[in-house]
């Protein structure tokens, strides 16, 4: 049975009773002052019992780790094209006699377009399934990373990697509702740690490829958007050979049952901002922070390496490989723990570790600044690899994929500014030139400007709710009953046994549950 946060201190024990009084409470239902007066205490670790990771991946059944591979291997890929041009500035600023700056237009052409995507791609993919609007963004990856390698000139370029952004931005919400929304709840921190890493994975196949084809051949720096081009071909074919996700083909049943199909998707979405406006405001300014929290730390830190502490270029390859495993690690680790120690306060607890890894991250000069490094990103990816379910969790069910997708890009748009803030904040601060060169304390201003950061991130997640093991089948959407009607959706899901397809696959495949699902909580 799903479970509800309860304020009025009902015993703790396995009782019927208060089963069934958890199962009807919710956030809802609550005044401002009661909603805040269950904040400290909802904070309480549920300390489910540690599953074992292994026990944990062998619950996923065939199809449902396809899901999550085509997920991941999307979202992997989405990230290599986006940092494609972050590794080749100089030498599209060579081609096109332009300046660095001037080329850097062309990411933050792509930060503000993901959101158009986010939200075209998020209605298309809530209204029409996840597999088609999932195809058609990777046929775009294949068109506009060639288009990319073509280009003449520089307004072609920026018209090119704006309509990038659109494509971009589709993918992240539709990548994660196929990975997660199959999957057991018990194994849901875990595969969203797993998932969120496929950024930084992507990250580092940029680097090792773009030292492989960028200036190797007579093309310059195109043979790295050619090739990026190509896996979408395979990931196009792999997600043709899957079905429609269970949770988006039993919504979808209950659309049909009705006889209106768009008529009922209308109602879903007036239902959603109805009951939900206020929580997707605070998923919006939730993701800013985050936002902040990787660009901040990630963004201007090669530049603070080079200018104030004169590493080399090689020594910054090596520093950020390093980071970006530890990122990699932390994600998954987090995501992990974040089954046994709730969301909220995993995103909490490894923050602080972050904010007290601040002065070593950026005040120390010397080689072993990759150790912190490690450990820096551990936190700041750590705290990420919770987001993806965390998302999936708190979002009205029939709108998830937009609600993921939009909330993550808005925020993102939002703290686009990161570095320039940062660098221009930089500049107030000099340090002695070395030869020409000036120099600033840029680790000054990334300690102080993550420590605000952070706290913001700490508040706003205290303040925030929290929904871990929430079923994702539509049979426990109360949405979706006052949009299509309670009878509707009975008649569209009790088949047999009366339980939806969802709740067969989680009770009866491997037969009986490995590991107490997760109390969802205020």
């Amino acid at each position: 049975m799903e479970e509800h946060y309860n304020p009025k201190g009902v015993d703790d024990g396995p009782s019927a009773q208060r089963q069934q009084y958890m199962s009807q409470y919710h956030y809802h239902n609550m005044s401002a002052g009661e909603y805040m007066r269950t904040r400290l205490p909802s904070l309480k670790p549920p300390m489910n019992k540690p599953p074992n990771p292994i026990r944990l991946l062998r619950m996923l059944n065939t199809q449902q780790w396809l899901f999550f591979l085509v997920g991941f291997v999307g979202w992997t890929w989405d990230a290599f094209d986006f940092f494609t041009v972050s590794l080749t500035v100089s030498d599209l600023a060579k081609t096109f006699d332009k300046s660095a700056s001037d080329i850097t237009w062309g990411i933050t052409l792509v930060l503000m377009f993901r959101s158009v995507g986010a939200i075209t791609f998020g209605i298309a993919a809530d209204r029409y399934g996840r597999k088609w609007p999932f195809v058609f963004n990777n046929v775009l990856f294949i068109i506009l990373e060639l288009a990319t390698g073509f280009c003449q000139n520089y307004k072609q370029f920026l018209a090119v990697r704006a309509i990038y952004g659109i494509a971009m931005g589709g993918l992240y919400g539709n990548a994660a509702a196929t990975a997660l929304e199959d999957c057991p709840s018990e194994a849901r921190g875990l595969l969203s740690g797993m998932l969120q890493q496929g950024y930084a994975f992507g990250y580092l196949l940029a680097t090792v490829f773009a030292r492989g084809l960028v200036n190797t051949t007579s093309h310059g720096w195109r043979p790295l958007y050619w090739f990026g081009a190509a896996p979408p071909v395979l990931i196009i074919a792999f997600r043709l050979c899957l079905p429609e996700t269970q949770a988006f083909i039993e919504r979808s049943q209950v659309r049909k049952e009705s006889g209106q199909l768009t008529k009922t998707f209308v109602n879903e979405g007036k239902v959603a901002l109805k009951k939900h406006w206020l929580l997707l405001t605070y998923l919006v300014l939730l993701m800013a922070g985050f936002n902040f929290m990787s660009h901040g730390s990630q963004d201007l830190y090669p530049t603070m390496l080079q200018n104030q502490y004169s590493f080399s270029a090689n020594a910054v390859t090596v520093t950020q490989v390093v980071a970006n495993l530890g990122a990699m690690t932390g994600g998954t680790v987090v995501g992990f723990l974040s089954q046994t120690l709730g969301r909220r306060f995993s995103i909490i607890y490894i923050s602080i570790i972050g904010g007290a890894l601040l002065y070593p991250y950026t005040f120390v000069g010397s080689k072993s600044v990759i150790a912190a490094a490690y450990f820096e990103q551990f936190c700041v990816q750590g705290a990420w690899g919770v987001i993806p379910i965390h998302l999936m969790e708190l979002s009205p069910a029939s709108f998830r994929t937009f609600v993921v997708g939009t909330s993550y890009q808005l925020g993102n748009l939002v703290s686009s500014a990161s570095s320039t803030i940062e660098s221009t904040i930089g500049e107030r601060f000099p340090l002695p030139p070395k030869g020409e060169t000036k120099r600033y304390q840029y680790g000054l201003v990334i300690c102080i400007f993550m420590g605000c950061v952070y706290a913001y991130v700490i508040l706003l997640t205290f303040l925030g709710p929290e929904n871990l093991g929430r079923k994702f089948g539509v049979r426990d959407d109360d949405d979706m009953a006052d949009a299509a009607g309670r009878d509707v959706m009975e008649r569209a899901l009790h088949h047999g046994d009366g339980r939806s397809a969802l709740d067969r696959d989680s009770s009866d495949d491997g037969g009986e549950k490995a590991i107490e699902a997760g109390v969802e909580r205020v």
